[in-house]
């Protein structure tokens, strides 16, 4: 009979509960604990360990299967397990290379515990009967050899360090990179917002993403792999200055993706200096090829890829929706294109905004941007996108029925190109790491 001494000094006995808990907490495992941190849920674990606690440990849905190595090694459960787990055995293994010939074969992820010389002494060694005495060094080296590459590690106490182990070949090999960005994202416009996470799940996970603004250039490393210019934004006077060229020829290579707009103020000899020195301009619109781009080799019509951030939609609401100049910079995106979509009948001042009411309106009006400067000069862009979308433009302030089947049509041909434009990213990147080494 359990029995334990309460505030009263009296005896009773110990609840099932508490007992069971107590009990569960003298066999509590750190080290299986820890391991079982290194496992996926639902995972087919073969246990190779001496007498661990591993199995309780485990996440939720995970297979569990022990075998002893002392004998032969279970090749068939190896075969049909996910993760192979060694947790104070490989210290008791007189021929490691044996057991990693096998694990080689296996392909499998490796969690393993080890009592490493550099932490555990020669005495203290030959006191727990280690088989085998290995340095740090020694298991980088036979990790691989036997084609293994240390994942991920914790120390478990002062002596002991868990370690996964990964087959070399699962492994991709990274070569980091780093990418400078320049846009108008500082603004807090519509386009520009979105244009900045377009970038970003554009680029490789490996590169090192340097944001910039026009008015951040001053901030620009001594050199890149890669510049991006534009993110789907418009290039105009006066954003055609030296500094940008300057920033642009940091990259060992440059690329462009951006349209542009009030024409008649752009410098010819300034945008063209530009464009000379991208290795590709991705223009927005077939307008921008057609004045700046005609007989080059290194521009290619990309078409609004921000379009690619509206998806087709119905819209609900019958109630007309006008949509300012820009939309606030606080709004939430999501929510913002979600709402647009909601209705029939969209009026917008801006550029974007109008390229998300196309997905779902059945009628669309737009009021163009006259310069700041000459209010007598308006942007261009409206008429460009719409001539790219629908082959024709349409008055200002007016509704007009929006050809749902060319603005699909439109959609599918930018999102194969936004797909070109990121495996051109990638072979860029890839050139760049290969011509460094």
């Amino acid at each position: 009979m359990n029995l334990h001494v309460n505030r009263n000094l009296a005896l009773e006995t110990l609840p099932d509960a508490l007992r069971q808990s107590l009990t569960l907490a003298a066999e509590r495992d750190p080290r299986a604990e820890l391991a079982a941190q290194f496992i996926p849920a639902g995972s087919r674990v073969l246990d190779l360990s001496f007498g661990t606690t591993l199995e309780r440990s485990l996440p939720n849905g995970c297979g569990y299967r022990r075998c002893d190595v002392d004998t032969e090694f279970p090749t068939k459960a190896a075969a049909k397990s996910d993760i192979i787990v060694m947790l104070g055995t490989l210290e008791q293994i007189a021929d490691v290379e044996s057991l990693f010939t096998h694990l080689r074969f296996c392909k499998q992820d490796v969690v393993l515990s080890y009592c490493a010389t550099d932490r555990c002494g020669a005495s203290e060694r030959a006191a727990l009967g280690f088989a085998n005495h290995l340095s740090f060094y020694d298991l980088a080296l036979l990790f691989d050899r036997y084609g293994f590459r240390i994942e991920c590690t914790a120390p478990i106490d002062d002596t002991q360090t868990l370690m996964r182990l990964t087959p070399t070949d699962r492994l991709m090999p990274v070569a980091p990179c780093s990418v400078a960005v320049v846009s108008g994202n500082d603004d807090g416009h519509f386009g520009d917002r979105l244009g900045y996470h377009m970038i970003n799940a554009l680029l490789p996970g490996e590169a090192d993403v340097h944001h910039l603004t026009f008015r951040t250039l001053n901030e620009a490393r001594a050199k890149y792999d890669l510049v991006v210019l534009g993110i789907g934004n418009s290039m105009f006077q006066p954003l055609l200055g030296d500094d940008v060229l300057d920033v642009v020829s940091r990259g060992k290579a440059a690329i462009g993706i951006f349209g542009t707009q009030y024409r008649e103020l752009i410098p010819r000899t300034a945008l063209d200096r530009l464009i000379d020195r991208l290795d590709t301009w991705y223009a927005r619109t077939e307008d921008d090829v057609l004045m700046y781009g005609r007989g080059r080799k290194n521009v290619v019509h990309l078409g609004d890829w921000l379009i690619d951030q509206f998806p087709m939609n119905g819209p609900c609401d019958d109630e007309p929706l006008e949509v300012s100049d820009d939309v606030r910079a606080n709004d939430a995106l999501d929510r913002t294109i979600q709402t647009i979509q909601r209705h029939k009948q969209v009026y917008s001042a801006g550029l974007h905004p109008l390229l998300c009411a196309l997905t779902s309106a059945e009628l669309a009006a737009y009021a163009e941007q006259p310069s700041a400067q000459m209010p007598d000069i308006v942007s261009g862009k409206f008429r460009s996108m719409l001539i790219d979308i629908f082959g024709r433009t349409y008055p200002e302030k007016q509704f007009f029925m929006v050809d749902r089947d060319a603005v699909t049509r439109y959609k599918a041909r930018v999102h194969r190109n936004v797909a070109k434009v990121g495996e051109r990213i990638d072979a860029i990147l890839r050139n760049v790491a290969v011509a460094a080494g």
